[in-house]
């Protein structure tokens, strides 16, 4: 059964491919489909985002799609950047460029909890919805550490690994992130949902 990943990125399908793998399922970017929808981002949560996302892409290519929306929550802002997080401080910032801003937000601040959260949303053709959300709790360090990662990596501490994201290894950043609890759950999903087609 083919799948096409509402997304450009390459690393997003590299993910997703290992955790799907045992379902026997093939994924491939929209773009291997020469496809290019544009998604406007309208939901004001990750959950509202993914679906728009996977519904689009399953609209244009017939094919069940698969997205993700994920962001940095951040308690001290009142839960900013939320469904903002890739277009935080507006266009023209880098992955630097943000979680400087953020840190700049936070200064002074005691209370440095935050969560990543992500939400995966799988639409199919017939109408089926599946969906899944993850979530990894931790804090905001006061200064950028490691060099692993992208985004908010550098600066999102994990108290239990003593470590910021930019500090571990992909392997054990994928044990506890909000992407990897929330891809475990999809595939617990989609495995029952397969099953059920068949009978």
């Amino acid at each position: 059964m083919k799948f096409v990943l509402a997304s450009r990125n390459p690393g997003k399908l590299t993910e997703l491919a290992l955790t799907l793998k045992e379902l026997g399922v093939e994924i491939v970017l929209q773009s291997d489909l020469g496809l290019d929808v544009e998604v406007e981002e309208t939901g004001t949560t990750f959950a509202e985002n993914a679906k728009l996302k996977a519904e689009a892409v399953c609209s244009a290519s017939g094919l069940p799609a698969i997205a993700d929306d994920s962001g940095l929550c951040v308690d001290a802002l009142g839960g900013a950047p939320g469904v903002y997080t890739a277009r935080y401080g507006g266009e023209g910032l880098d992955d630097r460029g943000r979680y400087m801003l953020l840190l700049n937000s936070l200064r002074g601040q005691t209370n440095r909890s935050a969560h990543f959260c992500s939400a995966i949303a799988c639409a199919f053709p017939n109408g089926d919805l599946l969906e899944a959300e993850g979530e990894c709790c931790g804090t905001i360090a006061f200064a950028p550490m490691g060099d692993q990662g992208f985004g908010y990596d550098p600066v999102f501490f994990v108290p239990e690994l003593r470590k910021t994201f930019a500090q571990v290894s992909r392997e054990e950043k994928a044990a506890i992130s909000h992407r990897g609890k929330a891809l475990r759950a999809f595939a617990a999903e989609l495995g029952e949902y397969l099953k059920k087609q068949e009978k």
